[in-house]
């Protein structure tokens, strides 16, 4: 395994805040660190869990009946769980972030593209999932969208500060409310309509409209490509390479599944406000049932949404704070204002812009960290600032999936950005490597 070393000016090993844990920015986390194989689940089970999930499962249901719509939902979890479990399953065999994974790839100076790439990603994410917070709340109780959305930023940048302990105790707690919670609304809006069974004979209502089987694979795999390639962030504290890939199967596909599930029925049963747009969201429903399911409705819109804004927030610190050699605490506040600044502003209301970059860019830059570091890693440069064959495959990927957006809406961008995207690299790795000129008269150098 290649252990070049990422030339940044990090802080020296151990250097971390009073009182908090050691973070690991800068160097891979030791044996002596890791975590249980249940601590490391929590951390990502809590993630998908959540009632963003719902609401794209909800969008793709609407636009392609139930039994369509749930087929391409199952293959889209399929793909997700084979590219985030591989991914996650080198993070737990080398203990390093995604940032240090990159390194050995792209290149000791190379990884800095690739890595503040997918990390103001993820802080745009943040400030989709906190607008998401003041938007619902100001639907379903009439408050004021900015003033939720300030609150929720705030509590989320102080439970991300705390760390990779705060995110796996938010994951359970996230979990723990969104199964109950999510099964009294499907009850309810069985209960207002011919019963459960009459879910399966939804055929959709976006008519001449809806989108295409593809484009539904891409959303189910976009919703999370993002920081299922930095899945490292987390994996890493596993105690191995297995357990790591364990971790990342609670999440994909078992917790996904099931918040996709519920937003499905809800729209299926005809309970959705706004199927086009809201898809899922079940808040409505748990508010109209009144009694003690309003309380417990906001605070679930609180802790579910916060598990998914403290797992972008902390990978986008730890992405910059290996970059700038800053720590990930001082990150998540300047990143957080950030973050928040842009919720308040309303950044949310561009979620499909964010889906169609996602579907078409990212994906390459995971399938090339896998072959490189699987399949390829003997033929990988071992020392140099910047490999050009992942970054020239990674392009090759993101351009074939752009055009096959425009030119064949029919299919799907991501798989198409990893099909394409992998074989351009296979293609480049067997590609003879440069070697030094003879001196003249002499023999090769």
């Amino acid at each position: 395994m290649d252990t070049t070393a990422v030339e940044t000016s990090a802080p020296p090993a151990g250097r971390h805040e009073p009182g908090l844990g050691e973070e690991y920015e800068n160097e891979p986390v030791p044996p002596s660190a890791r975590r249980s194989l249940f601590s490391v689940s929590a951390v990502w089970v809590g993630f998908p869990m959540i009632m963003t999930s719902a609401v794209f499962a909800g969008i793709v249901v609407y636009n392609l009946g139930f039994v369509t719509g749930m087929l391409a939902i199952i293959v889209g979890d399929l793909i997700l769980m084979g590219y985030v479990g591989t991914l996650s399953y080198l993070a737990g065999r080398s203990g390093k972030n995604f940032a240090l994974t990159a390194a050995d790839t792209f290149g000791t100076k190379g990884f800095r593209v690739v890595s503040a790439f997918l990390s103001t990603l993820v802080i745009g994410w943040f400030a989709f999932q906190t607008g998401m917070v003041g938007t619902t709340l100001n639907l379903s109780m009439g408050w004021s969208a900015a003033w939720i959305t300030l609150l929720a930023g705030v509590l989320f940048v102080a439970l991300t500060f705390v760390g990779i302990r705060a995110i796996s105790w938010i994951g359970v707690v996230a979990s723990a409310l969104f199964i109950p919670l999510g099964a009294v609304a499907v009850i309810l809006a069985a209960s207002a309509s011919d019963g459960l069974g009459s879910a399966v004979s939804y055929g959709g209502g976006a008519g001449a409209a809806a989108f295409s089987f593809g484009v539904a694979v891409t959303m189910v795999f976009a919703c999370f490509v993002d920081s299922g390639t930095m899945t490292a962030d987390f994996t890493r504290w596993a105690r191995n390479g297995k357990e790591g890939a364990l971790a990342a199967f609670a999440a994909f596909p078992v917790a996904y599944f099931v918040a996709q599930l519920v937003g499905a029925l809800i729209v299926a049963l005809g309970a959705a406000a706004a199927p086009g747009t809201a898809g899922g969201d079940f808040l409505h429903v748990l508010v109209g049932g009144g009694g003690i399911l309003v309380p417990l409705a906001i605070a679930f819109v609180f802790v579910n949404l916060g598990s998914v804004c403290a797992h972008c927030l902390y990978n986008g610190a730890v992405g910059f704070g290996n970059i700038t050699g800053k720590t990930m605490r001082q990150l998540t506040i300047v990143l957080g204002i950030v973050g928040t600044i842009a919720a308040v502003a309303g950044i949310w209301s561009y979620f499909a812009t964010w889906l169609n970059i996602l579907g078409v860019l990212v994906p390459p830059i995971g399938i090339v960290l896998i072959l490189d570091q699987l399949v390829f890693a003997h033929r990988r440069a071992s020392t140099g600032g910047l490999h050009w064959k992942p970054f020239a495959a990674w392009a090759i990927g993101a351009a074939v999936a752009l055009a096959t957006h425009w030119y064949a809406p029919q299919l799907s961008d991501a798989v198409v950005a990893m099909v394409v995207g992998g074989l351009a690299f296979t293609a480049l790795a067997y590609l003879p490597a440069r070697t030094a000129q003879p001196a003249l008269g002499g023999e090769p150098a």
